[in-house]
């Protein structure tokens, strides 16, 4: 099968990418590429359904851009296309004097970002957004909000089917071979696609695509599962908006934060531990493999080396409910251990560099015949239609 394009991933990042591309060029033949069944069943469909701002994001950087772009951009089409979403409002919280410098540095980058209407609240403010919650100060965003991106993922797909385009599912990526003129991508099925350019949106196995036809790569994905709780029905109540603490600077996760779901009901997390498997829901799952390849990264040992204290707060508090609440309870007092039931779980694709970095924004890599998304976590579902665009451009570029 000869294509002009091939999108490894069925997330959405990649069927926002596929969607970007037909809709600039219909005359190409486009199709994705997707392993599971079903699209949006890792990383998109385990999410907790934010629509972010922009706000916490370096001015200038590709999640700044892609992030505030997006949002119009995905605002845009979900009114077109009558998908449901709430713009509720989050507020950012500090607890501790030390957080303080960090949320005013929040605060300078959400207006360098373009959100003018974020305030400060002092603590006697708080309850006026969120009347349970408490702190010493914080920020009121008015533009986040909540949205199901897996029924998002599903629409781009029927979009990009309606002016030509295919999806394969089922259908694992496991070799990529070169030649002068193309590239063909090989599947577990044994079905061999011909194409001019890939386009690598694979999440937790990008790397290993990269890996296919791209020698001594600089960045390995390192799994990090976030765990879930939900609050019981009768105690939702408890959150009127999202409430978010203020994050750690120098750990690329946003802290345990309570979210309300555009299904109804609230999330509270998530943690963030080493998962020991790429796609290791539960705290049982275990690859030796995978486990291995982490373990011998030379960057996660250094990042672990430099994080260990850390990591290990967030494993006992996988293993420990009542640590769970007590970081909770900063945020929301009244919380109580029995005022929580089990939740899901995620699994964040977070490349880690040779040198021990934990690369914070987004990363897209080129080669001859492919494309690679590198590095796509939080918000590239906020995101999704911005780094498809940004990635159609790239792409359509060779066909000129």
């Amino acid at each position: 099968m000869e294509y002009d394009i091939v999108v490894i991933g069925g997330g959405v990042v990649g069927m926002a990418t596929a969607l970007r591309l037909i809709e600039q060029r219909p005359n190409l033949k486009i199709c994705v590429l997707e392993k599971e069944v079903k699209l949006a069943q890792h990383q998109t469909g385990n999410n907790s359904g934010v629509i972010h701002s922009g706000l916490y994001y370096k001015p200038n950087s590709l999640k700044a851009l892609n992030c505030v772009r997006g949002y119009n951009m995905l605002l845009d089409f979900a009114q077109k296309e009558n998908i449901p979403y709430e713009l509720c409002g989050k507020v950012v919280i500090a607890t501790r004097p030390d957080e303080l410098p960090t949320l005013e540095t929040i605060y300078e980058r959400g207006l360098a970002n373009g959100l003018t209407k974020i305030k400060k609240i002092k603590a006697e403010e708080i309850k006026q957004y969120e009347p349970h919650a408490t702190g010493i100060a914080g920020l009121f965003v008015p533009y986040t909000g909540i949205i199901d991106y897996e029924v998002v993922t599903n629409k781009y797909a029927e979009k990009f089917m309606q002016q030509g385009g295919l999806v394969f599912i089922g259908e694992k990526v496991i070799d990529i071979k070169l030649y002068n003129n193309n590239a063909e991508v090989i599947t577990a099925s044994q079905k061999s696609f011909q194409t001019k350019l890939i386009i690598n949106c694979a999440g937790l196995f990008s790397d290993k695509i990269a890996a296919l036809n791209k020698d001594n790569l600089h960045y390995k994905i390192i799994p990090f599962r976030g765990e879930y709780y939900k609050l019981r029905a009768d105690k939702t109540y408890l959150v009127k908006t999202l409430i978010y603490p203020v994050p750690d600077p120098n750990f690329p996760f946003l802290g345990v934060h309570f979210t309300k779901m555009i299904g109804g009901g609230v999330e509270a997390g998530p943690n963030a531990v080493l998962a020991f498997r790429r796609e290791g829901y539960k705290k049982t799952d275990f690859s030796l493999q995978d486990t291995l390849e982490t373990l011998s990264w030379a960057g996660f040992r250094k990042v672990a080396f430099k994080y260990w204290k850390t990591g290990m707060g967030e494993f006992y508090r996988s293993f420990s409910k009542a640590a769970f609440t007590k970081a909770l309870q900063r945020l929301l007092p009244e919380i109580q251990e029995d005022d929580l039931v089990d939740g899901g779980a995620g699994i964040r694709a977070q490349a880690c560099d040779k040198t021990g970095g934990l690369i914070d924004d987004f990363l897209i890599v080129e080669d001859r015949f492919i494309i690679n998304v590198g590095n796509a976590p939080s918000p590239a579902a906020t995101s999704s239609l911005s780094i498809g665009q940004t990635l159609s451009e790239m792409a359509l570029k060779r066909f000129e």
